[in-house]
């Protein structure tokens, strides 16, 4: 795996965190207990932190940036993933906030200042434009994203259920 320092500050992984030997976690990186970082991500905390909760998992191909200082943006933003939160395959999560239980689907995209608000499922190809804000318990979908429906029982069941399924999955590839 490659995990390396950026300036002297080096990635911080909790207990049991699964990184692949093909993905690249850089700089000022937190990862917590039980997540998981997949094949041919990029997670590159350089200009600003990354923060990513405990039984996340981050899938194949996967890009987390973050926001340097400047004038349109003091302090810059970093980019923080809350706890079991599922990103799936080809996803780009550029200095966003992703609170608890979510689930973002394959290929989707999260710009500068967005915030995923608990429990949103974020359909697959989506594009979640910069600064906006979207309420948990709904499943939203589309470029830009709209809201689209109410979560089902089952739905938001889902999102627990696939943090978990994770958790297995890594466990497995780290005997």
């Amino acid at each position: 795996m490659s995990i390396r320092s950026h300036k002297n500050i080096f990635p911080k992984l909790g207990a049991r965190v699964y990184v692949d030997e093909q993905a690249a976690v850089i700089g000022d990186v937190v990862i917590g207990d039980d997540s998981s970082i997949w094949p041919m991500c990029s997670v590159r905390g350089d200009v600003n932190s990354i923060r990513i909760g405990a039984r996340a998992n981050i899938q194949d191909g996967t890009v987390i940036h973050v926001t340097h200082h400047h004038e349109g943006a003091p302090g810059g933003r970093p980019a923080i993933i809350g706890d079991d939160v599922t990103v799936g395959h080809l996803c780009i999560l550029h200095a966003c906030t992703i609170e608890n239980r979510c689930l973002v689907g394959m290929g989707s995209v999260v710009l500068d200042g967005a915030i995923l608000r608990e429990g949103v499922l974020l359909g697959a190809g989506s594009l979640v434009t910069e600064g906006k804000q979207l309420e948990g318990g709904y499943l939203w979908l589309g470029r830009p994203a709209k809201r689209v429906r109410e979560l089902t029982k089952e739905e938001k069941a889902w999102l627990a259920y696939s943090a978990q399924h994770y958790v297995k999955l890594k466990n497995d590839y780290l005997k």
